[in-house]
C-alpha cells in the first residue's frame, strides 16, 4: 500500500498525467477483516480523491474474487455494477471504488496505472490515429477503440489481453493509457516509456503554427467585463455563478486562433472533463477598440445563441441513448474572450478553477494537434453519453448550500465582528472576500484559512477600486457587501480635535460610501440583484454621552444606507443596516468597556447585560443579523436591532 500510495502520487503531481480526478490506479493485496480471515482485495482510487495527494483510505479495499466471478457476465447496468462494488466493500464507510473497478480486477497483475496524459490524447485524437498509434508502440501494447468507462470497457479490456496476455500497456483511443507489472516501479516506468515515445512521435511530425487574428486592444480590460459575464450566466437572479479569469501564452495562442470557433467546438481533451467543461465553449470576438456597452451587447447576442446551440445539442441528442435525460443548464461553463481570455464557470471557486485548469489542458492539447493535423475526438453522441452519465454526474452533484454561487465581501475582516461574519456566511456555502488595512493580521489570517484576503484601505477610493477590481478578476463579481470597518473614537463633542472628528468621518461614514459606490457599479452591471449591509451601531439613533465623534458618522451613515436603499431598489440592490451594541471586539476593548461602564456609574458586567433582556450580546450575534438580512429578499432600507433590547435606541 505504501508503494501504492507514493507512485500513484509521483503519477498525480505530474499535470501532463492528471488532472482533477483524471485516472485511477490500484493494487491487489491481502486484508484481514473483522471475522479474522484474510481476503484478496482490490485497493482502487475512491471517488473525489486527488491522486496528487492520495492516502491509504482514498484507495478502498473491495474484495476481489466477487469481481472477478463476474468476467462471464454479458451485462451489468451502471447502478447494479456501483451497487455490487459497494457491497463488497471491506469498509462500507469507504468512498465508492472508481467506475473502472472491474478493468483493475480483470487484469492480472498486482499493479495498474491509468493516466489521461496528454501525449496520449494528442495521439489518439486525430485522423488516421489507429495507424499511428501502431507506428509509435510496440507488440507490448493493445490499441483499444473508444469505449465508455464501466463494465462494458472491463469485459473489452478482458478479451483484448486474454488474446495477447504478453502485453503491459493498453492505449484507450479517445480516453488514455493504462500499464501494468507486478511491482509498482515497474508499472510507472512503463507510464513514463510509453508517454515519452508518444512525446518523441509528435515531436517528429511537420509543423505549422495556428493562424492567429489580429493583435489589438479594447477600451476595457477583464474585470471590467467579468460583471457583464457573470450576469449573463444567470438565467435566473437567485441562480448564479463564479467566473474566473486567467490568460497565459497557451491559452492566448489557442484563443486567438482564427479558426477557434471550430477546433474548440470538437470536444474535450479526454471524455470526462466534459462534466467540467461542457461539450463546447462559448467565443466571443470584441471589435477593435471596443466600449463596454459594445462588448455588452455583443456577448448578449452570443449567449443566446450558445444556448440556442445546446439545447439543439441536447435534443438531437438525447433521442440517440438510453433513458430520459433532464437537461442541465445551458450556461457555459467555458468562456473565450479573444484578444483578452479565459473566464472559467463554476457553482463555486473551485470548480471555476477546475474548468480553467481543464481548458487550459485541452488548449494545449488540441493547439499541438491542430499544428500536424485536425483534432478529431469521439462522436458528438458519446460524448453526450459521458455529460449526462449518471455516474460522472454524482461526482460533481452536490447538495446546494443557500448561499452558493454569492460573492461576499467584507470589510474591517480581521475584527471579532468581521471574522463571526465571514464564518458565518461561508458555512452556508458563499465565497468569502476578506478586506482590511491591518496587513500583519491579515497575514495571519490568510494562514489560517484558504479564503481571499486582500490588503485595502476603505478610506482611499483607489485602494477600494484596486480591490474591488481583483474581486471581479477572481469571482467575476459582488454580490453582498458588508460594509463593516469601523473605529470608535470619544470625546466631549465641544471640545474634540476636529483631526479626530474628521478621521472619525473618513472611517465611519466616508469608508462606508467608498465601498458601496463601487459594489453598487458591478452589481449593476450583473444586474442579478445584489444587497449592502452596513454596521451601523446603535449610537445612529441613542447617543453616548462624551461619544459624539464615534455616534455623529454612525448617524450620517444611517442615512446613508436609507439612500442606497432609496435610489436602488430598481436594479434590485437592497440596503440595510444592523444596529448592534456593546459587542467585545478589537473597537470595544476592555479598556473601553470600562471607560463606557465608567460614564454610566455602573461595573462592567452590569454595562454588558445592560439591557432588556439582561443578557450579554456577542459577535456571533451580529453575524446572524447579518445573514438574516442578506436573505431577507423583499427588505430594504431597514435596520436590524441587535442590543438585548433597548427601548432609547428602538427605532420608531
Amino acid at each position: 500500500m505504501a508503494l501504492r500510495v507514493y507512485t500513484t502520487r509521483l503519477l498525480g503531481r505530474n499535470k501532463e498525467l492528471v488532472l482533477h480526478g483524471g485516472g485511477n490506479t490500484s493494487v491487489k493485496t491481502t486484508i484481514k477483516d473483522i471475522d479474522g480471515k484474510k481476503y484478496e482485495v482490490l485497493c482502487v482510487k475512491g471517488s473525489g480523491w486527488d491522486m496528487a495527494e492520495i492516502e491509504p483510505e482514498g484507495l478502498p479495499a473491495v474484495k476481489l474474487q466477487p469481481l472477478l466471478s463476474l468476467k462471464n457476465k454479458k451485462n451489468l447496468s451502471d447502478e447494479d455494477m456501483v451497487s455490487y462494488q459497494k457491497r463488497n466493500l471491506i469498509n462500507i464507510k469507504s468512498p465508492n471504488p472508481s467506475v473502472e473497478t472491474f478493468l483493475h480486477a480483470f487484469l492480472p497483475f498486482k499493479f495498474v496505472d491509468h493516466t489521461h496524459s496528454d501525449a496520449i490524447m494528442n495521439v489518439t485524437n486525430r485522423p488516421g490515429s489507429l495507424d499511428f498509434c501502431k507506428k509509435i508502440f510496440g507488440k507490448k501494447v493493445s490499441i483499444v477503440p473508444y469505449v465508455m468507462p464501466g463494465f462494458g470497457l472491463a469485459q473489452k479490456i478482458n478479451e483484448v489481453y486474454n488474446k495477447n496476455p504478453n502485453i503491459n500497456c493498453l492505449i484507450l483511443m479517445n480516453h488514455g493509457i493504462f500499464t501494468f507489472a507486478n511491482n509498482a516501479k515497474d508499472a510507472y516506468e512503463l507510464m513514463i516509456k510509453y508517454v515519452s515515445l508518444a512525446e518523441k512521435a509528435i515531436g517528429k511530425l511537420k509543423s505549422k503554427k495556428i493562424k492567429q487574428i489580429a493583435n489589438y486592444s479594447t477600451k476595457f480590460n477583464a474585470q471590467d467585463i467579468s460583471p457583464i459575464l457573470r450576469g449573463l450566466l444567470s438565467e435566473k437572479n437567485d441562480e448564479k455563478f463564479i467566473l474566473n479569469f486567467r490568460t497565459n501564452k497557451n491559452l492566448k495562442y489557442f484563443i486567438n486562433g482564427k479558426n477557434v470557433k471550430s477546433y474548440s467546438s470538437k470536444g474535450t481533451a479526454t471524455p470526462d472533463h466534459v462534466i467540467r467543461v461542457k461539450p463546447f465553449p462559448l467565443v466571443i470576438t470584441p471589435k477593435k477598440n471596443s466600449t463596454i456597452q459594445e462588448f455588452k451587447i455583443n456577448a448578449e447576442k452570443a449567449f443566446k445563441n450558445y444556448r440556442k446551440k445546446y439545447i439543439n445539442y441536447f435534443n438531437v441528442n438525447e433521442k440517440k441513448v438510453k433513458g430520459n435525460k433532464v437537461m442541465l443548464d445551458t450556461s457555459p461553463r467555458v468562456i473565450l474572450v479573444q484578444n483578452v481570455g479565459l473566464f472559467s464557470v463554476g457553482k463555486d471557486l473551485n470548480s471555476a478553477k477546475i474548468a480553467g485548469d481543464l481548458t487550459d489542458t485541452n488548449a494545449r492539447v488540441i493547439s499541438s494537434v491542430e499544428e500536424t493535423s485536425t483534432y478529431k475526438f469521439i462522436p458528438e453522441k458519446d460524448l453526450f453519453d459521458v455529460e449526462y452519465w449518471s455516474l460522472e454526474q454524482a461526482k460533481i452533484k452536490k447538495q446546494k448550500k443557500l448561499l452558493e454561487g454569492n460573492v461576499v465581501v467584507i470589510t474591517g475582516s480581521t475584527g471579532t465582528i468581521g471574522f463571526e461574519t465571514y464564518k458565518m456566511f461561508k458555512s452556508y456555502g458563499a465565497e468569502v472576500v476578506l478586506l482590511d488595512f491591518n496587513r500583519k493580521k491579515l497575514e495571519e489570517l490568510q494562514s489560517k484559512i484558504n479564503d481571499t484576503c486582500i490588503y485595502c484601505d476603505v478610506t482611499n477610493k483607489r485602494s477600494v477600486e484596486n480591490a474591488f477590481s481583483e474581486i471581479c478578476k477572481k469571482f467575476g463579481g459582488v454580490d453582498i457587501l458588508i460594509s463593516n470597518a469601523g473605529t470608535a473614537p470619544s470625546g466631549t463633542i465641544g471640545e474634540v480635535n476636529d483631526d479626530l472628528l474628521r478621521k472619525s468621518f473618513e472611517i465611519n461614514f466616508f469608508s462606508h460610501q467608498n465601498c458601496a459606490s463601487e459594489a453598487v457599479k458591478i452589481m449593476k452591471k450583473q444586474n442579478i440583484n445584489g444587497c449592502l449591509l452596513f454596521n451601523i451601531s446603535k449610537q445612529a439613533v441613542n447617543p453616548g454621552k462624551n461619544f459624539g465623534p464615534y455616534g455623529l458618522p454612525k448617524s450620517a451613515l444611517l442615512s446613508l444606507c436609507k439612500q442606497y436603499a432609496l435610489d436602488y431598489g430598481s436594479f434590485g440592490i437592497r440596503s440595510n443596516g444592523v444596529n448592534a451594541d456593546r459587542i467585545r471586539s478589537g473597537l470595544m476593548t476592555d479598556k473601553m468597556i470600562k471607560n463606557r461602564a465608567k460614564a454610566r456609574s455602573v461595573t462592567t458586567d452590569d454595562y454588558m447585560k445592560g439591557n432588556l433582556l439582561l443578557n450579554e450580546v456577542k459577535a456571533e450575534d451580529v453575524a446572524k443579523a447579518f445573514f438574516h438580512l442578506a436573505i431577507s429578499k423583499k427588505t430594504t432600507g431597514a435596520v436590524l436591532t441587535v442590543d438585548g433590547g433597548n427601548i432609547a435606541a428602538s427605532l420608531r
